[in-house]
């Protein structure tokens, strides 16, 4: 899930958004974000879809799966 954290991270700073924003704005709690992006955790399939759309790309990209 390496992957993972990064491309949620890069993806969240092309936005010009904080943790905080993002939390805010998807509804998904700060911890949660933290974790993702340190690579403490593993995300579930409900909050994988609500970062996909939110952010307009694939869960496969997301994931490390596609570019």
């Amino acid at each position: 899930m390496k992957q993972f954290a990064v491309r949620l991270k890069e993806l969240r700073t092309e936005k010009g958004l904080s943790i905080q924003a993002l939390s805010k704005l998807t509804d998904i709690g700060v911890a949660s974000i933290c974790r993702w992006e340190n690579n403490q955790a593993d995300i579930k399939g409900e909050f994988l879809c609500v970062l996909a759309d939110f952010f307009d790309v694939t869960t496969d990209y997301l994931l490390g799966r596609e570019n």
